[in-house]
């Protein structure tokens, strides 16, 4: 169960939707402070430099889902702890063959 849950769906165009997606996309690589529009309201969140990435793409009957989800904590990172246990063994590997 989460602390907090907002969601909005809504129709758009695929450029209404580009736009939005474009516009996150630009303030994640810009300083990582996002605003969320979500109908008559903003949410504001800092994403950290690291964060998990997970992609998905459901196929059922006539109808396609995609969506592109977020994760990343809010606890004070340790050090060696900002990537996932995945990508620290791919750069020890990376850096052993170096």
């Amino acid at each position: 169960m989460s602390d907090v849950e907002i969601s909005r769906t809504e129709s758009l165009t695929r450029q209404q939707a580009a736009r939005r997606l474009s516009a996150l996309a630009a303030a994640l690589d810009d300083d990582g402070h996002v605003e969320v529009e979500l109908g008559a309201s903003t949410v504001k969140l800092h994403v950290p430099d690291h964060v998990r990435c997970e992609i998905e793409v459901e196929v059922d009957g006539d109808e396609v889902e995609l969506e592109v989800e977020l994760t990343w904590s809010t606890a004070p990172e340790q050090a060696g702890a900002e990537q996932d246990p995945p990508a620290r063994a791919r750069a020890k590997q990376a850096s052993a063959k170096a």
